[in-house]
């Protein structure tokens, strides 16, 4: 066991502690790429920007965290199953967006607003226990608090964003 800023690493081995370093690195850019993506005007610009770093960043998470999980795989599942769920709604989120499905403003807010609660989970299911405030709370709102506090914000959105509003265009029959 390492000790490292207060948080405790399960391993001594050179290697682990690399790649652990490295996955926290990559979970900083991701973190704070994502706040940046959201709090910005949507569009072309620092949202599209900081979502593409979003994006990269997590893959570079999940990779690493995929390895850390089969490293410690009694452990570490859950971690990796929400790592799993993290990178499918990041990537379905980009996809609509890149791909305009039927949609896709809707699909992009909800699946990339649950890539970062997902992440936060990961997070704070891992790392909760050791942090101070968070140490006082039950297990349970370790897996909780991220979604009670994310899907009120989506829902928000949902309702507010201006792409959402807008009545779909509608494509006349050329016939009539």
């Amino acid at each position: 066991m390492t000790i490292v800023a207060g948080l405790p690493i399960p391993s001594t081995s050179p290697l682990f502690l690399s790649v652990v370093g490295f996955h926290v690195l990559g979970g900083l850019v991701c973190a704070a790429a994502g706040a940046v993506a959201m709090l910005n005007r949507k569009g072309r610009g620092r949202h599209s920007t900081f979502g593409t770093i979003y994006f990269w960043s997590l893959v570079a998470v999940f990779v690493s965290a995929t390895g850390l999980a089969i490293a410690r795989w009694a452990e570490d599942y859950p971690l990796f199953v929400l790592g799993a769920l993290t990178m499918t709604s990041a990537y379905a989120g980009r996809m609509a967006a890149r791909r305009r499905w039927t949609g896709w403003v809707r699909w992009h807010i909800v699946a990339m607003g649950a890539s970062y609660v997902f992440l936060l989970t990961a997070f704070y299911v891992d790392n909760g226990r050791n942090l101070p405030l968070w140490r006082a709370l039950p297990q349970i709102a370790f897996w909780l608090l991220p979604a009670a506090v994310g899907a009120p914000i989506i829902a928000h959105v949902l309702v507010r964003h201006p792409l959402v509003r807008r009545p779909p265009r509608v494509l006349r029959d050329v016939r009539s």
